[in-house]
This record gives C-alpha cells, structure tokens and sequence, in this order.
C-alpha cells in the first residue's frame, strides 16, 4: 500500500467512524408513529418511523383498521382505504399528505392503473409526491395495492 492509499484508508475509516456515531445519534431520535386509526401492521414492522423533520411511512394496504380484513371494492376501494390509513399515521407526526415527498406504489395489476390514478389524485392538493409504480406478483394479505409515503415536516 503506497501513503496515499493509506492516507485514504485512514480517511475512510474516520468517516465510516463518523457515520457510525451520526447513525447513534439519530437512532436515540428515533420516535415509532402508530395510530388505531390505521391497520396494524402484518408483521415485524412499524406503521411508521419519524426520525426529525422526516416522517416514513411503511406500505399501507387497503385493510380496515376496525376489522384488520381488506376493504372490498376492488383497487378503488384498497388504494382509498390505503391512504385513509396513511393520513392517520402522517397525523401522528403532525404531518399530512401535503408533507409527502415520495411515494412507492406496489400493484398487483397495472391494468388498474387508471382506475388507482384517479383515487391517487383526490388525495394530493398540492404538488404531488415524486412517484414510482411497480407491479409485484402478490402482496402480503392479498392486497391488490400497497403504498409508502415519506414526508418531510
């Protein structure tokens, strides 16, 4: 190894040292979201995490908080029901979907596409969150959609 790459090694390594206690730090911060207004999660996760002024919403599906099943009424329903249970674990941190930022749409079937895009739009009043949209092959509970949303406050 020549001086300078152990220079940059030393470097490195002093960084990743400084990485290491932002990361302490900012897991001390760290505050779980849950609302009673929204489905439980379906597995060993938080409905949302707010670290600062960021807010992460896990992906929500269209489950009815009051009876933990699906919304029936196809992905019109799912997607409305889905950000129902967003908006209420936004609120936990004081947020709204006008704080988004970001956005993930898990679909089953894009064919729906349209039909999720027109609910999607009810709910953002101001400038829309950056967006991306993907078909998996199932979602968990047999959800036809599952959306994340990250905000900032």
């Amino acid at each position: 190894m020549t001086i300078m790459e152990t220079g940059m090694s030393d470097q490195m390594t002093a960084q990743s040292g400084d990485d290491h206690q932002a990361a302490v730090r900012s897991k001390s911060k760290r505050k779980e979201l849950r609302s009673a207004a929204a489905a439980l999660p379906m597995g060993p996760y938080s409905q949302g995490i707010q670290v600062g002024n960021l807010v992460f919403v896990a992906g929500e599906k269209g489950i009815d908080p009051n009876t933990g099943k699906l919304v029936p009424g196809g992905i019109s329903a799912e997607t409305r029901q889905a950000f129902e249970n967003i908006k209420a674990i936004l609120a936990e941190a004081g947020a709204t979907l006008d704080d988004a930022v970001a956005s993930t749409v898990h679909m089953t079937d894009l064919s729906e596409f349209q039909e999720m895009n027109r609910v999607y739009a009810e709910y953002f009043h101001e400038a829309a969150p950056g967006r991306t949209t993907v078909q998996v092959a199932a979602l968990p509970g047999g959800a036809h959609i599952e959306i994340t949303i990250t905000a900032v406050l």
